[in-house]
């Protein structure tokens, strides 16, 4: 009932937005309408994903204090978007992160590598949201086979279509702000509710949880996970490399930078983000390691290897345990939530890769500018199903592993592909395109690469691929190799160029991302 009530409002919603929304303008950016505190609830409803939610709990019921991380990482990220990109970068561009890039080098070379980016990151970040689909309806259903899952995933991926096709960014902004309202007050519930089982002393619920997970105070301690091995221990500083620095390199948090009518609103909505995103992270400390003091680890193992359930199973213990009446409203009320929040989110990951396919592979590459403006929101609309079948095929094999680490991968890919040629187009004047080219490609070609090549996809029981082994590259996320790589390849690229750079140009975008003149 609450799953039919949240899609129902939603989709209402959608359909309004679809109906006020008229020509590109209205699809990419709502129309550039919104306040700092709505674009502020966006940003934290784009941000507070399934990872967030489900993933970090999880993380923390199992690991401990190394669960935790992610939850540092992922806020303090967001000061790398609000002291370096999101006032330039409202100014500069228009809809996608190629306006950017293309503003001072060749449009169509760097438009196709950054359609080509957005894309992939996005496709990226779509496998934890799917995943996170599966794990939830299905804990709600009591649906335990491969073939149940699947049909959950893709239902999902059909919802997505439709919010994009019909609502455009206005539709998703009002679902996303609805959402993050929704998110906040239901771990708040969890938290308070958790809070009093232990009469608000966070001592007693931390040494409850290092009882119960069978680890004692190794649990509050950094290595349970990343800390045994040498690898594991590069494979954290990776992963912490990835968190910081992958937020200002994802599409479709930087297209939300578009949806304000000026730089200094954009800026004012990071800072609402990243104190609500803040609170909120504050609380899956509670929520996780709520759920390791008062729930067996073989219970939430059982129900999902990864621990993705922590979450909603820990609702149901605080509404009165597994069978009772109270305990299944909790579990509905929680799962109805996290399902918005995978529907919220997957929404905008669609709007990213489908306007940026769109805009910069379509209309500037192979039409060269000239389209009508209805043809063009149809060619997104195209796009948005197909990047919803990708989604649904991939996100199938993902549908066992942690959503946080997914996302970790996300963010890995943005670092290291689209943050250096951002930095590098708004503040270095010496920036040639074959850098840009350089940096897109080499730094996406050997994220994606290591990926395959890991223990995420093959090699391990909760792999991709478990019965497989074809990894050969030891750590599970990227960042230490491939961030640095794309940071020295655009400046390898542009050093040795013979492309003289267009100092103009980039004097001309130096006074448009700092003042806002000409901006649209």
């Amino acid at each position: 009932m609450l799953f039919s009530g949240f899609v129902a409002v939603t989709l209402c919603i959608t359909m309004w937005a679809g109906l006020q929304a008229d020509g590109v303008e209205d699809f990419y950016a709502g129309g550039r309408r919104f306040n700092s505190v709505q674009n502020g609830l966006a940003l934290s409803g784009d941000y507070m994903s399934a990872a967030s939610f489900l993933g970090i709990a999880g993380a923390i019921s199992i690991y401990g204090y190394d669960g935790f991380l992610y939850s540092i990482g992922f806020l303090v990220a967001w000061l790398i978007a609000l002291m370096l990109v999101a006032e330039p970068f409202r100014n500069t561009g228009r809809f996608t992160m190629a306006d950017v890039l293309a503003y001072r080098l060749r449009q169509r070379a760097v438009r196709t590598a950054a359609g080509v980016s957005t894309i992939v990151v996005s496709v990226f970040y779509l496998l934890a949201q799917m995943a996170g689909a599966g794990v939830i309806v299905s804990l709600l259903l009591g649906v335990n086979n491969d073939v149940g899952k699947i049909g959950i995933i893709a239902a999902t991926g059909i919802l997505m279509i439709i919010y994009v096709s019909i609502g455009g960014m206005t539709g998703t902004t009002w679902v996303q702000m609805i959402k993050a309202v929704l998110l906040i007050m239901a771990s708040l519930l969890i938290t308070i509710l958790v809070m009093l089982k232990f009469n608000f002393d966070i001592s007693a619920l931390l040494g409850a949880a290092a009882e119960r997970s069978g680890e004692g105070s190794a649990f509050l301690e950094p290595g349970l996970k990343y800390g045994a091995t040498s690898t594991s221990k590069l494979d954290f500083i990776s992963l912490g490399i990835a968190l910081v620095l992958g937020t200002a390199g994802l599409p479709h948090i930087l297209i939300r930078f578009y949806t304000v009518p000026t730089a200094k609103t954009a800026r004012r909505s990071v800072i609402w983000a990243i104190g609500i995103i803040g609170a909120f992270y504050l609380m899956t400390l509670v929520l996780g390691f709520g759920a390791a003091a008062l729930i067996d680890p073989d219970t939430i193992i059982a129900s999902n290897k990864a621990g993705n359930t922590a979450a909603p199973l820990l609702a149901q213990e605080m509404g009165g345990s597994i069978g009772s009446e109270w305990g299944a409203i909790m579990l509905a009320m929680i799962s109805a939530v996290a399902f918005g929040t995978i529907l919220a989110v997957v929404a905008g990951l669609t709007l990213a890769a489908s306007s940026s396919f769109a805009q910069d592979l379509y209309v500037n590459l192979k039409r060269k500018g000239r389209i009508t403006e209805d043809k063009e929101v149809n060619v997104a609309r195209t796009a948005a199903v197909i990047i919803g079948a990708v989604a649904i095929v991939l996100g199938a094999f993902a549908r066992d592993m942690n959503v946080a680490g997914l996302v970790a991968l996300a963010f890995a890919v943005a670092a290291s592909a689209n943050l250096p040629t951002i930095l590098y187009s708004l503040f270095w004047k010496r920036f040639t395109t074959h850098g840009a080219l350089c940096s897109i490609y080499g730094g996406l070609a050997s994220s994606v690469l290591l990926v395959l090549f890991s223990p995420v996809v093959s090699g391990k029981p909760t792999s991709m691929f478990p019965d497989a082994d074809f990894s050969w590259f030891p750590l599970e996320n990227p960042g230490l190799i491939s961030i640095p790589l794309g940071f020295v390849l655009g400046w390898l690229g542009s050093v040795l160029s013979k492309e003289k750079p267009d100092e103009g140009k980039y004097a001309e975008l130096e006074v448009r991302s700092l003042t806002g003149t000409g901006s649209h």
